[in-house]
């Protein structure tokens, strides 16, 4: 099973993205800064995020990255298969019986939970989160 920081770093950009670009392209740069990640290493996470359709880019001075899709059809589970492939957990090959307990009793179910939850997330859902918790933090009053 991965959820490599490529992983993350797609899915904080795709966040991003779903709440700044919702009515003109963003740069990278505007990414980087905001989600403290390197320029050159969104460079890599965005190709592939290209390649999945996940973004779109557009050239010019007023270029940059929008949605390839809507928040709501983007899944967690294909960006996280984008950018790592595969996140189940690999299959006991040994016909032991242990091995078959093991694959029966943790792995499969570990799995179907894994899948369960990745492919009921979606973008839309995380933005809203995270729409959600920037408006609480910016009303918390402190002394």
């Amino acid at each position: 099973m991965k959820f490599s920081k490529r992983s993350r770093y797609g899915i904080q950009a795709l966040i991003d993205l779903g709440i700044y670009a919702k009515t003109e392209c963003v740069q990278l740069k505007d990414v980087s800064e905001r989600n403290d990640i390197s320029v050159k290493y969104l460079e890599q996470i965005f190709t592939a995020l290209r390649k999945a359709g996940f973004v779109k880019s557009i050239k010019g001075p007023q270029g940059g990255y929008l949605l390839g899709k809507l928040p709501e059809e983007i899944r967690i589970s294909d960006v996280v298969e984008a950018m790592d492939g595969s996140y189940e957990l690999d299959e006991e090959v040994s016909e032991l019986p242990t091995a078959q307990v093991i694959q029966r009793c943790i792995i499969n179910p570990v799995n179907e939970q894994t899948n369960q939850l990745l492919r009921g997330l979606t973008l839309k859902g995380l933005v809203e989160k995270t729409e959600e918790i920037t408006a609480y933090s910016a009303e918390m009053y402190y002394i």
